[in-house]
């Protein structure tokens, strides 16, 4: 027993610190792009988030210069965009238009 607990309390020791060492990894390109795009689904459920999670995690990576100056993401800038341009379009005539717009 008395040859357990300091093995024990070493394991303890080391288990800790390879938790710290690994929640100082850099997040991969991919796990930052899942991060921005659950963000941009926030209160959306069902079709709608699968069809803007689908849209969003297939976009390709755009130049960090094209991002809007205000911090927001080019999809949210390109959002934003698109819902400026479907005023006054109503049902599925929104809906068509704003996939439309969104893909290009």
């Amino acid at each position: 027993m008395k040859r357990l607990l300091p093995l024990i309390a070493a394991l303890g020791m080391a288990f800790s610190l390879g938790l710290a060492h690994a929640e100082d990894k850099p997040k991969t390109a991919q796990q930052t792009k899942m991060t921005t795009c659950n963000k941009d689904a926030t209160g959306k459920k069902g079709d709608e988030r699968k069809a803007l999670m689908k849209t969003c995690l297939s976009a390709k990576a755009d130049a960090p210069a094209a991002a809007a100056d205000d911090g927001k993401t080019a999809q949210q800038t390109k959002m934003t965009t698109c819902n400026k341009d479907a005023t006054g379009k109503k049902g599925d005539d929104r809906k068509a238009f704003m996939s439309d717009c969104l893909k290009k």
